[in-house]
């Protein structure tokens, strides 16, 4: 079942924000993003905050999501007071295209009446390659999405039945066709490496199965087991072995060859495009310290310094935004010094770096050393950037940990 939620401090009724959030809004990039927390089925690795049907119970549907999704929509203007350009709009889940294509657009169509989309504006969908089709694609595109990621995870039937997922070895290649045609600029494959039972020989034929059917971006995540999941009981009850780092590392590095061979170049340590325009503007939104306001049950947002989640369950969240209330559980108000370490810990992992002039004092010997050993690219380093080299980015996370200890 989905991780419980942080705590924090309460949040007003009407979910008006502190005056510091506000500002600066507009002046840094905005984005939405919707959650959508439907599966059909919950793969043994997922601890996100999704719901098949039988965890669903009552007082939330499918077929009302939408109408309140549109109600959130509709009080975030009420709260940030003014309309603020959408430069993206990212709807992830569970699975959003389990929703009817006209409800998602709905819900689109509310962003765009309420805020007004930027010109040129990115409108990403995650969807499973199961759950689309050329016509339900096609109705996409009409309602203003030009990108798509779907979930592969892998291109072996063996390593996609120990992760639960239902979708068949081909059907990504196919989706990733038919969303051509369809008219998307943007597609995404989604994998996963480090699956107890995957070999070397199958993590390379998901990455060329992957790259043969010509996405523009590519993301590879290594597998994480979550407490709670089916796969964390199944390897505690030894059926099957814990994930090995060391093995993992290996992946990344033949992720790595492989995909730049293929023309795709990192730009994130877990992301790579064939293109610039192919990067996703939406979760470098993320990384480069935007605003975003994020629209469903258990969904973070993050508005100038301020960060707030909603509340878990959809028929608790549909119930508070029926009432007219805020559906925030809790929130923070970061400090200065947790949006530096934030800040170093996202731009660190981006091909652009962090700034040299920015690091603290006390964390520089910890930067020499970092140069010396072969972490930090030589060249960026002396046009006063820190920017990963490939070993680096292996240890990108025990890195970000020693420079803000």
């Amino acid at each position: 079942m989905p991780s419980v939620l942080p705590d924090g401090d309460p949040v007003p009724v009407s979910g008006e924000l502190p005056a510091s959030a506000l500002d600066g809004l507009g002046e840094r990039a905005f984005g939405f993003y919707v959650h959508v927390p439907f599966c059909v089925t919950r793969c043994g690795y997922c601890d996100f905050n999704t719901y098949t049907a039988a965890e669903l119970g009552p007082g939330a549907s499918h077929r009302d999501y939408a109408d309140t999704a549109v109600a959130e929509v509709r009080m975030a203007r009420r709260v940030l007071g003014r309309p603020v350009p959408v430069e993206t709009v990212f709807f992830g889940g569970g699975t959003p295209t389990l929703l009817p294509a006209d409800d998602l657009g709905r819900i689109l169509r509310a962003i765009d009446e309420e805020f007004g989309l930027a010109p040129g504006a990115e409108v990403t969908t995650e969807a499973n390659p199961e759950s689309v089709d050329p016509d339900y694609l096609e109705r996409l595109r009409g309602h203003g999405f030009n990108r798509i990621s779907f979930g592969m995870q892998s291109a072996r039937e063996h390593v996609l039945d120990v992760l639960d997922r239902r979708h068949t070895p081909g059907r990504p290649a196919q989706a990733v066709r038919e969303a051509r045609s369809a008219g998307f600029a943007h597609v995404n494959l989604d994998l996963i490496y480090g699956t107890p039972g995957e070999s070397d020989d199958d993590w390379r034929a998901s990455l060329e199965a992957a790259v043969e059917a010509a996405p523009d971006h590519v993301s590879a995540y290594s597998l994480i087991v979550e407490d709670g999941t089916r796969l964390a009981a199944r390897i505690r009850r030894g059926e099957l072995p814990m994930p090995d780092d060391d093995v993992a590392a290996d992946r990344y590095l033949i992720a790595d060859e492989l995909l730049e061979k293929a023309g795709f170049r990192w730009y994130e340590v877990s992301n790579w495009a064939s293109t610039e325009q192919g990067r996703c503007r939406h979760n470098l939104l993320y990384w480069t310290g935007g605003d975003w306001w994020a629209a469903g049950p258990g969904a973070h947002s993050h508005v100038g310094g301020t960060r707030w989640w909603n509340v878990k369950h959809p028929a608790a969240y549909a119930r508070r935004l029926a009432d007219g209330h805020s559906p925030a559980h809790a929130r923070e108000v970061l400090s200065d010094a947790d949006r530096r370490v934030e800040r170093l810990m996202l731009e660190l992992r981006l091909d652009s770096g962090f700034p040299l002039a920015d690091i603290e004092p006390d964390a520089r010997p910890v930067v020499a050393r970092a140069l010396g050993d072969g972490l930090l690219e030589t060249e960026a380093f002396k046009a006063g950037r820190m920017v990963l080299t490939l070993g680096g980015r292996l240890l990108a996370d025990a890195l970000v940990r020693d420079l803000t200890a």
